[in-house]
């Protein structure tokens, strides 16, 4: 019915392990709103993997899981660290200084990584009531580039800002690719590296929707239940969510979804790269290819292959692979470009 593009890893189907997980919950009735064993047996299967003593709340979409997972760590007089182009600074319509009253302070970054020194500057004003108070450090793993934190990065990140008093939330809304192209276990580079709260994502790696705020400093967590009901976000069928994280968590699925995603960034790079005319602008490190191209290529390229331009000024172009992304999609996706740059003059 729909072709697959190369736009975004939400646009791709549900797996069908995850919908026949949906099924097997769709049968009779059970308690809404959490109190359900399916949704029981989801936050047990999360402290199996990150431990007992965490808290757990899963919420419909990852800027809801990203807000409200900022809110709970600030007051409105408090600022927020991230990237230029984080997610919460560029992709979630202001929602994060309407909802937390809080100030986003933005750090430009080449790579979609954040750095201590980049963080420093603004590292003042402390006590100085004309000033908003630095609180969170927010990061994205995967970046916003496709770029991927290396463990000894988080902790470097974590430690500074718990020095300062503060506190590191990670937007995990890429998190699978991310531990795929670490090859580490999800606490490894979330808990044990430091991060405070956790948005874990699911839908963009063959979920069909349903996110999670994971803390795991439990005190945080104080009177969260309320904060997740005022933001909209308390599920009356919240099985369905529950449903789909056992299924995903189980068996390795989001681990075979996400190796097949990154391996066929890989691959499109490695394709993309021997036509004459493209250039690669950022590493592969998940399911993401940066690329800059002829500006007068891209609207043809579209036609068939939808994607997203980054950069109009660079002609810098994103192209995302998915779990259901094929070897064919890629091979004539590439050899469509390569006609079409060799009518470049």
């Amino acid at each position: 019915m729909f072709s697959r593009g190369f736009a975004s890893d939400n646009n791709s189907g549900v797996h069908p392990n995850i919908l026949k997980a949906i099924n097997q919950v769709n049968d009779g009735h059970t308690i809404a709103y959490g109190d359900d064993p399916i949704t029981q047996k989801a936050i047990e299967r999360f402290k199996q993997i990150f431990g007992d003593d965490i808290e757990v709340y899963f919420v419909f979409i990852g800027s809801a899981a990203n807000v409200l997972g900022l809110k709970a760590l600030t007051q409105p007089h408090n600022a927020i660290i991230c990237t230029e182009t984080a997610h919460i600074n560029v992709d979630e319509c202001g929602a994060p200084e309407r909802f937390t009253g809080c100030k986003l302070l933005t750090v430009p970054s080449t790579d979609g990584k954040l750095t201590i020194d980049g963080i420093k500057k603004h590292m003042h004003g402390f006590g100085f009531q004309h000033h908003s108070q630095p609180k969170v450090i927010s990061i994205s793993q995967v970046s916003e580039l496709g770029t991927v934190y290396t463990i000894d990065e988080i902790r470097a990140i974590a430690d500074f800002a718990h020095a300062h008093s503060m506190f590191l939330h990670m937007d995990g809304a890429r998190l699978a690719n991310a531990a795929v192209a670490l090859n580490k276990g999800f606490r490894e580079f979330t808990r044990d590296a430091g991060v405070d709260v956790l948005s874990f994502g699911g839908t963009k790696n063959g979920m069909m929707y349903g996110e999670a705020v994971v803390f795991f400093n439990k005190d945080l967590a104080n009177d969260f239940m309320y904060t997740r009901k005022q933001g909209l976000q308390l599920a009356s069928k919240m099985r369905y969510i529950s449903a789909q994280f056992l299924a995903y968590l189980e068996d390795g699925q989001w681990d075979a979804t996400a190796k097949h995603s990154n391996s066929m960034a890989k691959l499109l790079a490695e394709r993309v790269s021997k036509i004459e005319g493209v250039e690669i602008t950022q590493p592969v490190q998940a399911n993401a290819v940066f690329a800059i191209i002829p500006a007068e290529l891209i609207p043809k390229l579209q036609q068939e292959y939808f994607f997203y331009v980054w950069d109009e000024d660079r002609s810098e172009v994103r192209w995302m692979t998915s779990w259901d992304t094929t070897e064919e999609d890629i091979d004539r996706f590439c050899e469509l470009l390569e006609k079409l740059m060799k009518t470049v003059k």
